[in-house]
């Protein structure tokens, strides 16, 4: 449920390590948040481009219970979307450390990498 080869925030987002692109991350959102937050029906990510600081919001997911922020886990600069979400967000229910990634930041300082919960200090977060 919290695969081990991810990095957590106590936020409740993942990152895997390295991205697609040198330097960068892939990140969404836990198991645990998508299960929180119920049936999703909209995601709100930025544009490529922009610049996001880390513990900074840069998005949301709405669901039929509520809206959620989503947060930045490192800074850097999005430099890939899903698109796939904007028709799909339920991809995120469904899939959320495959089909329903979120975005790829380039990172702009690899250190806050270790600042991050691997997957046993995460499991104790949400179950603790």
């Amino acid at each position: 449920m919290y695969p081990d080869d991810l990095k957590y925030t106590t936020e409740h987002e993942w990152l895997r390590t390295p991205g697609e692109h040198a330097g960068s991350v892939r990140i969404g959102i836990t198991h645990y948040a998508q299960d929180a937050l119920g049936d999703i029906v909209y995601v709100d990510i930025p544009p490529v481009g922009t610049a996001v600081t880390s513990g900074s919001t840069f998005g949301e997911v709405e669901s039929t219970k509520s809206v959620s922020d989503i947060y930045a886990p490192l800074t850097g600069t999005v430099v890939e979307v899903n698109e796939a979400l904007a028709d799909h967000p339920e991809r995120l229910n469904g899939d959320p450390y495959g089909e329903g990634w979120l975005c790829v930041i380039e990172v702009a300082d690899a250190a806050e990498v270790d600042g991050l919960l691997d997957a046993p200090a995460y499991r104790a977060l949400i179950e603790g």
